[in-house]
């Protein structure tokens, strides 16, 4: 098969860190090519290169056999190229039309002709089984829906080379099954796609061949039919992963957070938690499993202070901590591991240092007499980055130059280090690599082994059945089931988080 695709060579130098050191990619016309590595392993700096974001230092591209210095994304787009973000580039009051023909606007005459970039947007979205009203808002759409308007605006501007940066990071089960199937539609009707990922269990379901960079380095390119995950990981971290979450079986004490009929309105004034009632006990983990949009992330915001409950009560040890502020119920002795870290969890434009004090820098020894004390802060932060393995060039760095996974343990560092009874985990590995991950679960088993209390929101089921003592299921706003991971199977997950119920329910107790 021909290469669409031939990077060769290609470096490139940032201050104090080389992100590609001589790497090599060639992805052949009609395939699914699996870009690997771990967080910080410069994939999407050698894909920012393909899309013209930035400038190799050395190194040749070629597009169809031909060599080409692509300048900007402009002339990635002529050259045939489009690349769906990981953070979507929409404007949310617009229509899905409205956005993808932003930059390359129909006219007939000096006024928009709408009518025809509606049935074209309908053409290709028929074409490719994305199923996408032309006409809807993309404040009103979900995530994955405006994933798809994303990839037609790709298609739009005549892309037959597709990069997908980390596609599924905020997906849910249902939609990357969807996303999978319309990528398989995309190289069926000749499209090559480049697939940035670190989910092995992705990899081997659409992937044809993987190429694995580790730390900036080419490590080699395999074929998925001659390769196993345990190999990949190896490949991409450089040592043995353990899959599988290693603990022993809880040991529960005292109830440490107790949640009674909590109820709270969503964002456009709808009730979004119906009664929840739900204990966690010292010494364990309780998983919270459910599809997105369940009232998931209003419980977390009740839970830290963020949001006010309409009614009912949320007890800490014993004490109401009820619609308290945020940093009165961070000193109840309540640890936040946010959903959404940049939103939430870090200040990007502050240091790393300045970020693993956010919420303690009023005290000694990071403050004396309202003064913040700079030597103490360095200190503090020299030590988590050892601790936690946060890969930074210094503790001076700002957060947002980070990687994902590196961003992350900065977090858990933070909220660990504070010693809290409750640590609330939500979506703790989110878009992280094998190896951020078995870190990070680590750390939130050795949490619960102290004989703290921790309760996981995560959207991988995966991950909600290997490190989970109990399973609560929430679906439209309540729980409507708790379980032992040991007696359930995905399936019957799966049909709780539907609404539906088990013939007999296995385990727990509220």
């Amino acid at each position: 098969m021909a290469a669409v695709v031939e990077m060769l060579g290609i470096t490139k130098r940032f201050p104090g860190i080389v992100a590609n050191d001589k790497v090599n990619l060639v992805v052949e016309q009609g395939e699914i090519h699996a870009l690997l590595g771990e967080n910080g392993a410069g994939k999407s700096t050698l894909m920012n290169i393909l899309f013209g974001l930035y400038q190799p230092d050395e190194g040749i591209i070629r597009i169809k056999g031909q060599e080409v210095k692509v300048t900007d994304p402009n002339m990635a787009n002529r050259l045939g190229i489009g690349m769906v973000h990981q953070h979507f580039m929409l404007v949310q009051p617009f229509t899905v039309t409205e956005n993808i023909v932003l930059g390359s606007e129909v006219k007939r005459g000096p006024f928009l002709d709408m009518e025809t970039a509606e049935k074209k947007v309908m053409e290709l979205s028929e074409k490719y089984g994305l199923d996408v009203d032309p006409k809807a808002k993309i404040e009103d759409i979900s995530v994955g829906m405006q994933q798809r308007v994303e990839i037609l605006k790709t298609l739009y501007r005549g892309a037959d080379i597709l990069i997908f940066d980390e596609p599924t990071a905020v997906l849910t089960p249902q939609e990357i099954a969807e996303l999978m199937q319309i990528m398989r539609n995309l190289v069926n009707e000749g499209k090559s796609i480049i697939f940035i990922t670190h989910k092995l269990k992705e990899i081997m379901a659409i992937s044809d061949r993987i190429t694995v960079i580790r730390r900036g380095r080419y490590i080699g390119t395999v074929t998925k039919a001659d390769t196993n995950p345990d190999q990949l990981a190896n490949m991409m971290v450089g040592r043995e992963v353990i899959f599988k979450v290693e603990k022993r079986p809880a040991n529960p004490g005292s109830p440490v957070l107790e949640i009674k009929d909590i109820e709270g309105m969503g964002n456009r004034g709808v009730r979004a938690l119906n009664k929840v009632n739900l204990e966690v006990h010292a010494g364990e983990i309780v998983g919270v499993a459910g599809v997105d949009g369940n009232g998931q992330t209003e419980l977390i915001e009740v839970l830290t202070g963020l949001r006010k409950a309409t009614s009912g009560t949320v007890k800490i040890n014993g004490k109401d901590i009820t619609n308290q502020t945020p940093r009165k119920i961070a000193e109840s002795g309540v640890g936040h591991i946010p959903e959404d870290r940049h939103k939430r969890g870090l200040v990007l434009d502050y240091s790393v240092a300045d970020n693993l004090v956010l919420n303690t820098y009023y005290k000694e020894p990071y403050s004396k007499s309202g003064i913040l004390q700079s030597q103490a802060i360095a200190e503090h932060a020299r030590n988590l980055i050892g601790l936690f393995d946060v890969r930074t060039p210094s503790e001076t760095t700002l957060a947002r130059s980070l990687s994902g996974g590196n961003q992350q343990k900065a977090i858990v560092a933070r909220e660990v280090d504070r010693d809290p009874d409750v640590l609330i985990a939500a979506q703790p590995t989110r878009g992280l690599d094998v190896g951020a991950i078995e870190f990070i679960h680590k750390k939130l088993v050795e949490q619960r082994d102290k004989g703290k209390a921790v309760l996981l929101f995560s959207l991988e089921l995966d991950e909600i059945m290997s490190l989970s003592d109990r399973i609560a299921v929430i679906y439209e706003g309540r729980i409507v089931g708790i379980v032992k991971p040991e007696e359930v199977t995905d399936h019957d997950l799966g049909l709780m988080m539907a609404g539906g119920t088990l013939e007999k329910e296995k385990g727990g107790t509220d």
